[in-house]
């Protein structure tokens, strides 16, 4: 109980600008729960769908793998759908459907990543504001008093504004960790992605006469 009042103490001596670090960490950390759920979600063992996609369309089942697309809740999966509803089309058409599918995926892999920067960003800019205005402050009160003051007088307000700082970076550090974790995660879906669809297209046109639903 004692150490949850030391806490809020530090809090309150951190002044109205600890309020909107405390915001950003809440938006952390509530991104970073969601995208974890969400990117876990859509991992998909690669290899193993494109190799199941390949043995049923060698053996032109094309409606079974609609059907496959349909039961797995993942961006390579809605892509291969998209292909595969445009199979007796050209190659180009194929490509196209799977392109156009894939920029929808794409924004979904990197939702909110782009405010969990911001808040690794601005965390550390609003610690650094409320030292700079508890600087102000300590030296304000130096020209209020003349010059007369004890060393004492000082170390209260500066202790007390650097609280800020160390709790913008005690937000933002574990952030900007949090995401680059998630862009490299993404990254390494989109690049699984780009050769999913090369693949495919090569599979949905090598032997075209052969398919039939």
């Amino acid at each position: 109980m004692e150490t949850i009042t030391q806490r809020f103490e530090i809090i309150f001596q951190g002044g109205i600008l600890m309020w909107p670090i405390m915001l950003c960490s809440v938006v952390a950390l509530a991104i970073t729960i969601e995208r974890l759920w969400s990117l876990r979600r859509a991992t998909v063992d690669t290899r193993e769908f494109m190799d199941n996609m390949r043995t049923i369309l060698r053996q032109n089942r094309i409606q079974e793998a609609v059907g496959i697309c349909d039961e797995i809740d993942g961006p390579i999966a809605r892509i291969t759908k998209a292909g595969l509803l445009k199979h007796r089309k050209s190659k180009e058409d194929i490509r196209e459907a799977i392109e156009d599918a894939g920029h929808l995926e794409i924004p979904r892999l990197e939702r909110y990543l782009s405010a969990l920067a911001t808040c690794a960003n601005v965390a550390p800019l609003l610690g650094l504001l409320g030292t700079v205005a508890g600087m102000i402050r300590a030296f304000h009160q130096i020209q209020h008093k003349e010059g007369q003051v004890n060393p004492s007088d000082l170390a209260e307000g500066i202790s007390n504004a650097l609280v800020t700082t160390a709790a913008g970076l005690t937000v933002a550090i574990p952030t900007l960790v949090v995401y680059n974790y998630f862009v490299t995660r993404v990254e390494n879906m989109i690049v699984e992605m780009e050769l999913s669809s090369s693949e495919l297209v090569e599979l949905l046109t090598k032997n075209r006469g052969e398919y039939e639903i």
